[in-house]
């Protein structure tokens, strides 16, 4: 049954993700904000709904584990499993801008997690509100350099949602609501009870499975935009998901319920592992060949990826 409710929970949050997002942006167009604006926040906060209800969740219940390897696995999978697979299939150009701007930003909420975490071994109120002011920080500055600059990337927004009827706008959001609450309390319950019948700590499953599974629709429109030989990903969206997770999802859930440490390899294996997959991008962006993620590059992260899954389940 542990795997039918992660299988259901998957769903859900895939479904209720989905909703939320056409509603948000539905919304937004009704304030008059712009394609840009809402691509840059709107879209962002939404596409994060899942991962955050799902640490929520999991926090609240009591299982920390749970909340922080949710977010620093699925923080690893994005740049070994979903970078990795997609470079190997169509190599991946890399924008100045990557490490101008989103890898320094990047690096410096990873750095400052991992201090916050190590202090006292918990995120607490306190600190959930210093990270998601950070996030506030990040998309000003974010929407700032788009205004200035035009050819910067954001996130895809559906034009047609603009003419969509406030009777629709409701049903999505209560439909969305609905399946991101349903499919959270599902996942967490399956991944406990999974994590009871292996043998292994909740740790384990949801830097693993939950972290993957959290991943699969970005990796999915990744391979298949890869395969079509058209832009796979932009290198900025997938380190902003990246900040997204540590800014606005643990952020949030430690304003709601401080977030304890639990198990010691959170802080002695997992978020060093986030850290040097996260920093290696820049010699990977440079060397041998300047500004290009290529197939050897992307084998090389993925191949790390599968070695830590592995000593995950191991130690």
């Amino acid at each position: 049954m542990s795997i039918l409710y992660i299988f259901l929970g998957f769903v859900l949050l895939v479904v209720g993700g989905e909703f939320l997002v056409r509603s948000s942006v539905a919304i937004s167009f009704k304030l008059n904000l712009s394609r840009m604006v809402i691509g840059l926040t709107v879209v962002s906060f939404a596409t994060s709904a899942p991962e955050l209800l799902v640490s929520l969740q999991a926090a609240l219940n009591g299982f920390s584990d749970i909340s922080l390897g949710n977010v620093i696995g699925s923080n690893i999978a994005n740049i070994g499993l979903v970078l990795g697979i997609t470079a190997i299939i169509s190599p991946l150009m890399v924008d100045r801008d990557f490490y101008r701007f989103n890898w320094p930003i990047m690096m410096i909420f990873s750095i400052v997690l991992y201090f916050f975490l190590s202090s006292e071994l918990v995120l607490s109120r306190i600190e959930g509100l210093a990270l998601f002011l950070g996030i506030a920080l990040y998309l000003i500055l974010l929407i700032r350099r788009a205004r200035k600059k035009p050819d910067v990337q954001t996130e895809e927004v559906d034009p047609s949602l603009m003419r969509t009827s406030n009777f629709k706008v409701i049903i999505w959001l209560l439909i969305g609501g609905g399946a991101l609450y349903g499919g959270s309390e599902l996942l967490v319950t399956g991944a406990v009870d999974l994590a009871s019948r292996l043998g292994v700590s909740e740790r384990v499953i949801s830097v693993t499975m939950i972290a993957v599974g959290t991943s699969v629709p970005e990796l999915a429109a990744s391979v298949i935009a890869a395969l079509k030989q058209e832009k796979a990903i932009s290198l900025g969206n997938l380190i902003g998901s990246n900040i997204f997770n540590i800014a606005s999802v643990l952020g949030i859930t430690a304003m709601i319920q401080p977030i304890a440490v639990v198990s010691t390899a959170t802080l002695t294996s997992d978020i060093f592992w986030m850290l040097g997959v996260s920093f290696i991008l820049i010699p990977l962006a440079f060397l041998p060949k300047k500004f290009m993620v290529g197939r050897i590059k992307g084998l090389v992260l993925f191949v790390g990826y599968v070695i830590f899954v592995s000593l995950a389940f191991i130690n």
